[in-house]
């Protein structure tokens, strides 16, 4: 799988610690980052892919992935994973 994706996104210059937040203030700050990112979904994508557990990924928190991942075990539309 192809990472050339990570040299557009917004995240390349900033320290990985704020994708990595320890509260729902950092997570925010993240998402707001992630939002303006032309590779955000792709980013989100790839966590998916990978089972990522920690960090905001393509402007997802932890909890919003596991969400996602557990509809698309369910089968739910792809609509519903927003």
């Amino acid at each position: 799988m192809s990472d050339d994706w990570m040299d557009q996104g917004k995240c390349r210059d900033m320290a990985p610690a704020v994708f990595f937040p320890g509260d729902g203030v950092g997570v925010i700050a993240a998402q707001r980052i992630c939002a303006e990112c032309p590779v955000a979904e792709r980013c989100l994508q790839y966590a998916l892919d990978e089972h990522i557990d920690h960090g905001v990924w393509g402007g997802k928190s932890e909890r919003e992935r596991r969400r996602i991942a557990r509809r698309r075990r369910l089968g739910a539309p792809v609509a519903a994973m927003a």
